[in-house]
């Protein structure tokens, strides 16, 4: 398998690979935030925030609900990766359905 390495950006190192790696992440955001179920579950995250502040929790609970929300959302963002690089394919296949089913919420 050969690489066309022509139409690739050249590789970055120290800041100037941060700062690409931080852009990376904000594309990500964008187009992860026009995904609906992004936005309802950050927007249950931004409710349990205020649940947990009224019913004066533990900092180890927050903590907790906090890092199981980002791994709701680092897998929704993968879920979404996967939708898009399926719906590339013009054709129909079982692996193509398989993988969207299995990215789906439903199916856990």
């Amino acid at each position: 398998m050969t690489h066309n390495t022509e139409l690739a950006p050249p590789k970055r190192a120290g800041f100037a690979h941060l700062r690409a790696a931080a852009g990376y992440s904000i594309g990500g955001l964008k187009r992860l935030a026009k995904e609906a179920a992004f936005r309802q579950e950050a927007l249950a995250g931004a409710g349990l925030v205020v649940a947990y502040a009224v019913m004066e929790v533990t900092a180890a609970i927050r903590l907790s609900a906090q890092v199981l929300l980002l791994l709701l959302i680092a897998m929704e963002a993968v879920n979404t990766a996967i939708e898009e690089i399926i719906d590339i394919s013009p054709e129909v296949s079982d692996t193509g359905k398989h993988a969207k089913d299995l990215g789906s919420p439903s199916s856990a």
